[in-house]
């Protein structure tokens, strides 16, 4: 009795590569453009560029807002495109969406509620005026005035 052993070729699937990186280069430079844009105004904000923080207050208000609208911009194409989501069922995405969403909700709404209970704290629930602690640091000066 012999034995005989049959060869098979190995079999490999080689994912099908589109030959382009075009879309990789192009949302590569999409983001560079944004994150450039992002520290322009943030360069601005720590420079003062747009004045008095009491008096131009709406206009910075509105400066962080550009600011966190373009990071989510850039965290939409780092997911639709490096991580291949736009490219999946709506159904899919929307299964990651929504939770995402929800617990965003759930941080901003903590947050919200932790302002509002050490504002109620500090006024014992508005019976009285708000007040900050105002610490004074001790200059040179002060200090050798201090010394018998």
């Amino acid at each position: 009795m012999s034995t005989q052993h049959q060869s098979f070729s190995e079999v490999t699937l080689q994912p099908e590569h589109h030959g382009s990186t075009r879309r990789i280069w192009v949302v590569m430079a999409i983001l560079s453009v944004i994150t450039l844009v992002e520290l322009a105004l943030g360069f601005g904000l720590a420079r003062h560029w747009y004045g008095d923080p009491h008096v131009n207050y709406h206009l910075i208000l509105f400066i962080k807002g550009v600011i966190c609208i373009l990071t989510l911009l850039k965290a939409y194409y780092i997911v639709s495109v490096f991580m291949h989501l736009g490219d999946e069922v709506r159904n899919f995405i929307t299964t990651i969406i929504i939770p995402l969403m929800l617990f965003v909700w759930f941080i901003i709404s903590f947050l919200w509620e932790g302002e509002s209970w050490k504002n109620m704290k500090n006024t014992n629930a508005h019976s009285r005026e708000y007040k900050t602690e105002q610490v004074q640091q001790a200059t040179p000066a002060m200090q050798q005035h201090e010394k018998p």
